[in-house]
């Protein structure tokens, strides 16, 4: 594969960092954006292996690091889900200048809610897959639903994800009320993929469900059977990348 790795700037002017996977032989058909989970990064095997397979289909990815995770700059516990989608704006203006603007959206978790968002206020894009994605912004709650007395009393407090300590500020809890993605979703009015495990413990099935009565046609359902919602293995990446891929270039 080709790779290029590329930096950018969001909108308060961190330095944000990125891969971008190119086709090995061939110019590149289009080009789109794979928007990780919450607190996750660019190089986690789904990321990775997923993009890879899309770029085997003359699909390029740029993959990145929302603020405050991975490579790129920021505190985290000053992010919230407005600025996540701001980011995947700027990434997207970052393609347009120095290659081509995007016309797939691949999110995964919160970033394909992200993504559903964004994709609303790009006019580049013309397809959009969600992987694992929930349908409301309330389930993310769960995870610090124990901690919102010391959130509200201290401004931020430190929560398990995964096994991972992250700490969450008062303004990623108050700001997920003014994002609804159903609505989002009943206005988006492009092709969209729904990718989605019915064995998956941290996003249920029924997200998917909800997502999918939401949205409008042209829409799909693919279920992927017998894989985690982090999709660790690389055979699984690679298999759900050829499945965005096939069904994408219809639309690219």
């Amino acid at each position: 594969m080709k790779r290029e790795k590329v930096t950018f700037k969001n909108s308060k002017g961190l330095t944000l960092s990125g891969v971008v996977e190119f086709p090995e032989n061939d110019f590149p058909k289009a080009f789109a954006i794979f928007s990780h989970c919450f607190t996750c990064n660019k190089n986690l095997i789904n990321v990775k292996y997923i993009s890879e397979a899309l770029s085997e289909k003359r699909i390029a990815v740029l993959r990145f690091d929302f603020t405050g995770l991975g490579d790129s700059e920021g505190n985290f516990a000053e992010t919230n889900f407005s600025s996540n989608i701001d980011d995947l704006l700027q990434a997207a203006g970052f393609l347009t200048d120095t290659y081509e603007a995007p016309k797939l959206l691949v999110g995964h978790s919160l970033g394909g809610a992200a993504s559903v968002v964004a994709a609303g206020q790009l006019a580049s894009v013309k397809a959009v897959s969600l992987l694992g994605t929930p349908s409301t912004l309330d389930h993310i709650k769960r995870l610090f639903v124990s901690k919102m007395d010391e959130i509200a009393y201290n401004g931020s407090a430190m929560i398990d994800v995964a096994g991972r300590e992250i700490e969450i500020g008062k303004g990623f809890v108050d700001d997920l009320a003014n994002h609804n993605i159903k609505r989002s979703l009943n206005r988006l009015n492009k092709p969209l993929l729904v990718l989605h495990s019915p064995e998956d413990k941290m996003v249920s099935i029924d997200h998917a469900t909800e997502i999918f009565m939401a949205a409008r046609h042209p829409k799909s359902f693919i279920a992927l059977d017998g894989i985690d919602h982090l999709i660790k293995n690389i055979k699984d990446a690679r298999y759900v990348g050829n499945l965005i891929g096939e069904w994408a270039v219809r639309y690219l």
